[in-house]
C-alpha cells in the first residue's frame, strides 16, 4: 500500500487538524496581520467594510487582492481585470505541477484544495516535512489557512473605519511575508544555486522588461530549471 495511504489511514481526523495547527501556526501569525492591512487598505480607499470580507473569501489571492483595490474604486473594466489576474497569478500553474493533489480523495476536497492554492500553502504542503501527510490535513492546512487572512482582513476592515488617520507602509508586509516563506524554504533545502539562479532572473527581467517583470521572471526561471534538469539527466545517462 502506498505511504500516503498508509498515513491517511492511519491517522485520524483529529489528528490531521491538530497537525494543520501546528503546520499553519507560524505563517498564520503573518497571514492575520497581513489581513489586518489589507482591510486597513480596503477601508482607507473608500470602500465599505464588507469588501475586505468579499475580496478575502471568494478571490482569496493576497496578492491580487491588494491590486483589485485601486481597480475597483477605479471602476476598471472587466478585461483590465482578468487580464492583470492572469499575469499575477500565472504562477499557479507551475504550483499544479508538483501540488500534492493526489492525495486528497474526495471530490469536494480537490475542488476546495485547487481554490485555495495559494503561496502559503504551496510552501508548506510541498517541503520535505509534507511528503507524508494525507489528504484530510493538506485541506485543513488550506481551510486554517484561508480562515486566517479573512479573519484578518475582516478584523483590519472593521478597525480602519474607527482609525481616523492613513496608516502608510502597510502594503509592505505582503512582501515581507514572501520573503519570509522564501528564508524557510532556504532552511529547509539549504540550495544556493536555485534562490541565486531566481534572483538572476527577477533582476534581468527587472531591467529588461520592467511592466511584465513577474511573468517574465516566471517564465525565465522555469526555463532556467528544466534547461538544468535536461542537462543533469543527459549527465546521468552519459555516466
Amino acid at each position: 500500500m502506498p505511504a500516503v495511504l498508509v498515513a491517511e489511514t492511519a491517522s485520524s481526523p483529529r489528528a490531521d487538524v491538530r497537525g494543520a495547527l501546528r503546520d499553519s501556526s507560524s505563517v498564520g501569525l503573518a497571514m492575520i496581520p497581513l489581513g489586518i492591512a489589507f482591510g486597513l487598505l480596503v477601508v482607507h480607499a473608500g470602500l465599505d467594510w464588507w469588501w475586505a470580507t468579499a475580496f478575502a473569501a471568494l478571490i482569496y489571492a493576497g496578492s491580487l487582492e491588494f491590486l483589485l483595490i485601486g481597480l475597483v474604486v477605479a471602476a476598471a473594466p472587466l478585461a483590465n481585470v482578468a487580464v492583470t489576474a492572469l499575469l499575477v497569478n500565472f504562477r499557479h500553474v507551475f504550483y499544479a505541477l508538483s501540488f500534492p493533489l493526489h492525495r486528497v480523495r474526495s471530490r469536494v476536497g480537490k475542488v476546495y484544495s485547487t481554490f485555495a492554492l495559494t503561496d502559503e500553502a504551496y510552501a508548506l504542503s510541498t517541503g520535505p516535512a509534507a511528503q507524508e501527510w494525507s489528504g484530510r490535513r493538506i485541506v485543513w492546512l488550506q481551510v486554517l489557512l484561508h480562515f486566517y487572512w479573512v479573519a484578518g482582513a475582516t478584523l483590519g476592515a472593521l478597525f480602519g473605519a474607527l482609525v481616523p488617520f492613513r496608516l502608510d507602509g502597510l502594503d509592505f508586509a505582503l512582501t515581507a511575508l514572501f520573503v519570509v516563506l522564501a528564508i524557510d524554504a532556504y532552511r529547509a533545502r539549504r540550495s544556493v544555486p536555485v534562490p541565486a539562479l531566481a534572483m538572476v532572473c527577477a533582476l534581468v527581467s527587472a531591467l529588461l522588461f520592467p511592466e511584465q517583470m513577474l511573468l517574465v521572471s516566471l517564465g525565465l526561471f522555469t526555463a532556467c530549471l528544466l534547461a538544468s534538469r535536461i542537462l543533469l539527466r543527459k549527465k546521468d545517462v552519459d555516466a
